[in-house]
């Protein structure tokens, strides 16, 4: 289902034949190398989706892992974990998974349920080296690319070399982050396509990188009010005019999706509920948000 130049499209080549990094950079986002009837879900879509997804899905209405953006649901969408993606084997083409991976703590899980769901796909994440000086606080993996194949490193805690945060904050950050990143951004992520297999190497897979991330509030978000808010609308303007939004509003979600508690895939709608005829879990449904992370069972007091 893949087509076409899998890692750039002529846009891209032609801003980056101009010099213009950081609008080949933005333009990444509108070229996904599929087929127009391709059926695309992407994970850990956020608050700001792919306009190509058909589909999305997010773990979080709210979260700080997103930089406090509130959650877009501007077609169906099904709130569930990477982990334990409530869908049925092969019945996506294409799964997008940009900036998501490396807030899993248990990364074989989170690639084997994209492999699972999807017939090829799209990754993409900080790499390595820029989390290692640059560290995020609720990133649990570092990630880099050799000879096609991911190279997981889990962290052990949010910063993995203080002395080398350290020496880089006092000196070079600003220079680094203002100029050098922007200028050349895909110099500094990893961006994966993948068709039947993700090839990856965890390198120290006994690692537990299930930590508790350092608290935080909405303080510095808050005083960019303007400048988001003119973002936001950029953003939605773009996604009307390149989603498929005719298509998308006709997708049969109930035919896609399992039960998350027994995997089974008689499931009916029934107003604002969805229910599994196997095991009797419930998960609610609220307009196009399909939450199907925590069910309820008949007995349940609501």
């Amino acid at each position: 289902m893949i087509v076409g130049n899998v890692d750039e499209s002529r846009l891209m080549r032609l801003a980056g034949f101009l010099g213009m990094q950081k609008l080949k950079w933005s333009l990444r986002r509108l070229y996904v190398p599929i087929w127009r009837n391709a059926l695309v879900l992407e994970v850990g879509s956020g608050g700001n989706p792919y306009p190509r997804a058909n589909i999305l899905l997010d773990a979080y209405e709210e979260t700080r892992e997103r930089h406090w953006d509130p959650l877009v649901h501007d077609r169906l969408t099904v709130m569930a974990f990477g982990e334990k993606l409530p869908f049925k084997d092969k019945c996506f083409d294409f799964v997008i998974a940009a900036h998501v991976l490396e807030h899993s703590s248990e990364p074989a899980k989170f690639l084997a349920e994209l492999q699972r769901v999807a017939h090829a796909g799209y990754i993409e994440t900080p790499d390595a080296f820029m989390e290692r000086i640059n560290p995020y606080t609720d990133h649990r993996l570092e990630v880099t690319m050799r000879d096609n194949s991911l190279v997981i490193r889990k962290k052990y805690a949010h910063i993995v070399d203080r002395e080398l945060v350290e020496l880089y904050e006092d000196r070079a950050k600003s220079s680094v982050t203002r100029r050098l990143i922007p200028k050349n951004p895909f110099d500094f992520h990893v961006r994966y396509y993948w068709k039947d297999k993700i090839n990856f190497k965890i390198l120290n897979p006994n690692v537990d990188a299930s930590w508790e991330p350092m608290k935080s509030d909405k303080t510095n978000i808050q005083s960019e009010g303007f400048r988001r808010m003119m973002r936001f609308y950029l953003l939605k303007i773009i996604r009307i005019l390149f989603s498929q939004n005719r298509r998308n509003d006709k997708i049969n979600l109930l035919s896609l999706i399992i039960c998350p508690a027994c995997q089974q895939n008689e499931l009916k709608r029934d107003s604002n509920w969805i229910e599994c005829r196997g095991c009797g879990a419930r998960y609610e449904v609220h307009d196009r948000i399909f939450i199907m992370q925590t069910p309820f069972r008949n007995n349940d007091t609501l």
